[in-house]
């Protein structure tokens, strides 16, 4: 077997296909991606410094979500620059360590971005049902334990994946037909029984999704009930707008999660294969690229330190009574 230790069946690199079926169309297809990577960076990174520089954002709300900027950029960053390569240079093969850290890695980093999402929902409920405690509930070291739990959470529940996999031989071939390296992707090229691999990835993915939707879907109801509760329209109005931005995120990360992870376990053959790919490619990009766009967009405070950043600090901006 090419690239392939005789011994152990376990081979020395992997060749990435890309999109099967449209390998002609490689190039056009990264052009969006590449727009959209070039965009998530310099948003990304431009939320992370505002918010790190403008003493106006040094809040809870703000802190979490310059961690979720931190979790987009260093997650569309493990699989789009390789998968540019394999579009524009034909540079398809993976050392075979290379592609377990870069699974590790995506698998983590999604877990933690769901897991910063939910975070962000209870840091909602705070300052809307909380607002006199909000600061004391969510103080600095609140937030860093917060963060901290958030990232172990992800390491020790997917780091599994990585020794499940190598476990595994493979004697099949090294053909991936993905642009990354993706846990059942690689485990589906094995020519050994990968039926604990399924079992445990949908596990995981159940802990970390329903964990993480239910926690969310409390947050919400609760901040409904609190909202409604208020006795004039235009705070309902206040209370709920600052969930609006949230709202967004949370819709454009889950919405291709859960077409992705459905479509990959029971819409197999019904889809075409390319059309998991791409989707699964979004699903990674997506996300980094539009949530700056969104908070940008949505967020008063951060507009106005966008302004100020360009135009410099001689803009002062009047006060909602």
């Amino acid at each position: 077997m090419s690239g392939a230790n005789s011994s152990s069946l376990t081979p020395g690199f992997f060749i990435l296909n890309g999109v099967p079926g449209l390998e002609a169309a490689h190039v056009w297809i990264s052009l969006p991606f590449c727009f959209m990577y070039i965009v998530a960076i310099v948003g990304n990174c431009g939320l992370i410094y505002l918010i790190s520089h403008e003493e106006a954002l040094h809040r809870p709300m703000y802190y979490f979500l310059a961690l979720l900027s931190f979790t987009d950029v260093t997650l569309c960053t493990t699989t789009v620059p390789n998968m540019l390569c394999i579009f524009w240079l034909n540079l398809k093969e993976i050392d075979f360590n290379a592609c377990l850290a870069q699974m590790f890695f995506v698998h983590m980093l999604t877990g933690m971005e769901s897991g910063v999402l939910m975070l962000m929902a209870l840091d909602r409920y705070a300052a809307i049902c909380y607002p006199l405690r909000y600061s004391t509930i969510l103080s600095n070291p609140v937030i860093a334990k917060a963060g901290l739990v958030t990232f172990l959470r992800g390491v020790i529940l997917v780091i599994p994946f990585t020794f499940l996999t190598k476990r595994l031989p493979y004697c099949r071939g090294n053909f991936i037909p993905h642009t990354y390296c993706d846990h059942m992707s690689v485990a589906k090229v094995s020519c050994g029984n990968f039926k604990i691999n399924a079992i445990y990835g949908l596990m995981v993915a159940l802990l970390i999704g329903v964990f993480d939707i239910c926690c969310i879907s409390m947050s919400y109801t609760m901040i409904l009930r609190a909202v409604m509760s208020l006795s004039s329209s235009d705070a309902r109005y206040k209370a709920f707008s600052t969930c609006t931005s949230h709202i967004c995120a949370i819709v454009i990360t889950y919405v291709p999660a859960f077409f992705t992870f459905f479509t990959h376990r029971f819409g197999g053959h019904s889809i075409p294969h390319h059309i998991h790919i791409i989707v699964a490619n979004l699903y990674l990009v997506l996300p980094p690229t539009m949530n700056p766009i969104v908070y940008g967009v949505k967020t008063k405070q951060i507009r106005e330190g966008v302004i100020r950043f360009l135009l410099g600090d001689k803009i002062v901006f009047t006060q909602d009574k």
